[in-house]
């Protein structure tokens, strides 16, 4: 699914702004057609979570309803355009409305989706309504309400989820309404490879009426032009200016599509020249062995939620750079688009994660949740496929997978993902260790583990020990290389102790140093993700005293820890 773009032949309107907003836990919206606007409505940014905004909807994930009205823009042509409505992330469930027509649904967070609303839009007082909620169920992705035996924990949670980190709720991204010339590009794929000091680039054009193209590619003193029928390119690139952290080289490919020799479309994609290899215990960017060094994070942070927010990108990305790292990982869903394109911009390698956090595997509603599991992985393909800075694929974060039905689960995601791309490596975050059989056709092995914290607790060095043997036995048993995805320690912002002790700032400095040593200490180790980048909210529970998971390098302001500083001195380049 292409961005939209703004451009002598597309033109592309942001919807985000105030809308109406109104709370509905009895569904009277649904009842009295709310769906054809409603009254007594308060106002709310979009986009944001709504549980920050408003204190009674803090921990309320049930329906919701949004309006907003919107005039035509003269440029947009409904007799010679097609004009599409997108939405960037709605969590979880959405359905919409225009001009009192039901457009149509979609189900879970963190993905866009778009609707084709040509024939519904008038030139002035469009009504826009979204009905949103979201709900944890069993058979949802991810799944929450879980009835505890189905599991293998048994911790209350409020709201009860079945994840670290809060449910938020709401139009989480940007709304465009944009519009593309009939007979449009449709979908642009984009591959790179590497032949000696050259680079290849090939590119495939869908477009929803057969064309004829012309593709160019501009750059660091490149200016290749292809016509084709076929709607495909391939460009020998000599001397490449190759995409990498310490040099993120970005060329722009420019598709344009011909009707009579006229250009009647036209999109640009910036594309970074790179590969991307598992090779024996190494992991290879570019034909050379790369090692990880950065973090979990997470889409936090006070009033917004999980809403996107430039300017805490942009710090949070600063903040990246800052302290030396040269990865993370989307935990535990998809991050925005935007993000991506920074991380393309800045040179940061990105584990690119689907939504399928906590899965479990009981037949109770197994066959729905493999069908939203596939979804999301199409949706996430499509999307992040041209992103050099994605170099991985991860299909879950820490599934119950130790019951029957969980390899044959993981395998048909992985088929999937590599059947849409076969040029990037596919992985599983798993805390199963040597018990997780996916990792028997899974690319690399992705551990989470927490030694010394939430098992022989406080035992720093005891904890250590576990982990390095249990690093060993998972190399023996898959020869694969290894990422620690996840490791560290709450720690309190500004508490301290002379002798190392539980929640302080000393404890997790010590904890995940050691860790790190262990790590260093292993050749077919290639990574090392702590978690996690800042603080962030949670569910209310025993263990989070605040709703806050207190792991981060950085507090949920943004200030740093001890650790923060720590690490920046050891890792002390990007590369």
């Amino acid at each position: 699914m292409l961005f939209p773009q703004s451009n002598p032949f597309r033109q592309a309107i942001n919807l985000a702004g105030i809308w109406d907003f109104c709370f509905d836990p009895g569904n009277i919206g649904a009842q009295t057609n709310w769906a054809n606007g409603f009254s007594d409505a308060r106002p709310i940014a979009v986009p944001a979570s709504w549980n920050d905004q408003f204190a009674e909807g803090r921990d309320y994930l049930g329906g919701a309803w949004y309006q907003t009205r919107f005039d035509l823009p003269l440029g947009f042509d409904v007799a010679r355009q097609n004009i599409f409505l997108r939405f960037g992330s709605v969590n979880y469930f959405a359905e919409v409305w225009l001009n009192g027509a039901r457009v149509g649904s979609h189900e879970g967070g963190h993905l866009p989706f778009e609707f084709d609303v040509t024939t519904l839009l008038r030139r002035e007082a469009n009504a826009l309504v979204v009905r949103v909620e979201g709900e944890l169920a069993f058979d949802r992705v991810p799944p929450g309400n879980i009835v505890p035996t189905l599991t293998v924990s048994n911790e209350v949670k409020l709201p009860a989820a079945s994840f670290d980190f809060f449910p938020f709720c709401g139009i989480h991204r940007p709304v465009f309404l944009y519009t593309t010339p009939r007979g449009a590009i449709q979908d642009v794929t984009v591959t790179t490879d590497i032949a000696g000091t050259s680079g290849i680039v090939r590119a495939q054009i869908a477009t929803r009426e057969p064309s004829s193209a012309r593709i160019t590619l501009d750059g660091h003193n490149a200016h290749l032009v292809v016509e084709t029928q076929s709607n495909a390119a391939t460009f020998e690139v000599p001397h490449a200016a190759l995409w990498s952290c310490e040099s993120p080289n970005l060329y722009t490919l420019t598709v344009e599509l011909l009707r009579e020799g006229a250009v009647f479309d036209r999109y640009t994609l910036p594309i970074g020249i790179r590969t991307i290899q598992v090779v024996g215990d190494a992991l290879w960017l570019n034909g050379k062995p790369v090692y990880l060094k950065g973090f979990g994070r997470h889409e936090d942070f006070p009033v917004n939620g999980r809403g996107q927010n430039s300017a805490v990108n942009v710090k949070d990305f600063a903040l990246l750079e800052w302290i030396n790292a040269n990865s993370f990982r989307t935990s535990h869903y998809p991050y925005a688009e935007e993000q991506m394109d920074l991380a393309d911009r800045l040179g940061l390698l990105v584990i690119d994660e689907t939504p399928a956090v906590g899965l479990f595997f009981a037949e109770q509603g197994l066959s729905r949740r493999l069908e939203l599991c596939r979804q999301m992985t199409r949706e996430l393909i499509a999307r992040d496929k041209n992103h050099p800075s994605v170099i991985m694929w991860s299909v879950a974060n820490e599934p119950k997978s130790d019951h029957p039905n969980a390899r044959a689960f993981f395998r048909d995601l992985y088929d999937l993902a590599k059947s849409l791309d076969a040029t990037r490596p596919v992985t599983l975050v798993s805390n199963q260790g040597v018990q997780e059989e996916s990792f028997a056709f899974m690319d690399l092995v992705c551990l989470n583990r927490y030694y010394g914290w939430y098992t022989n607790l406080g035992q720093i060095e005891t904890g250590a020990q576990k982990l390095s043997g249990e690093l060993d036995a998972l190399y023996a048993k898959f020869h694969k290389p290894i990422i620690l995805t996840e490791f560290g320690a709450d720690a309190l912002p500004g508490w301290h102790a002379v002798e190392t002790e539980l929640f302080t700032e000393e404890f997790q400095v010590e904890m995940i140093l050691r860790d790190i040593e262990i790590l260093r200490s292993k050749s077919f180790v290639v990574g090392e993700h702590i978690w996690n980048l800042c603080d962030f909210k949670t569910a209310q529970g025993l263990r989070r005293v605040g709703g806050i998971n207190y792991k981060g390098a950085f507090t949920r302001e943004r200030r740093p820890k001890m650790i923060a500083h720590r690490l920046r001195d050891l890792w002390q380049t990007k590369g």
